[in-house]
């Protein structure tokens, strides 16, 4: 049997003269169902932030993006949805800054290194090779 055959079978809405089971025959009866979608919580993203105190830290980002994770923590246990939300953004966004500038500082580093060792290295074979 094919799973997707149920999926496949098109559904069809009740014509004028048909009635819902345990309705009575011609009824204009409409049923609504109400879902309530809880939110997703605020994230406050205190992991992150100690990685980025820690090991990434440039104009001290971390250092303040961990406080305003703090503040989201505390937000949200205190029950402001908003607030926590709000300082989880900023500190999110002070992470990313500072995950961004590290990732450049070393891939300019790399580079930096790179030609840096081809230079002193073509230096010297040129050097010694001419005596």
């Amino acid at each position: 049997m094919n799973p997707h055959a149920a999926a496949a079978t098109p559904m069809y809405p009740l014509n004028q003269g048909d009635a819902a089971p345990g309705q009575p025959q011609g009824s204009s009866v409409v049923h609504y169902t109400t879902v309530n979608v809880a939110p997703e919580p605020p994230r406050d993203h205190i992991v992150w932030s100690i990685c980025c105190l820690l090991y990434s830290n440039p104009f001290c980002l971390g250092l303040v993006a961990l406080i305003f994770s703090v503040k989201a923590r505390d937000r949200k246990l205190a029950g402001d949805l908003e607030g926590a939300r709000y300082h989880g953004r900023i500190a999110c966004i002070l992470n990313i800054i500072s995950t961004v500038l590290v990732s450049i500082l070393t891939l300019a580093l790399i580079i930096v290194m790179a030609v840096a060792i081809h230079t002193t290295t073509a230096y010297y074979n040129h050097h010694s090779y001419g005596k």
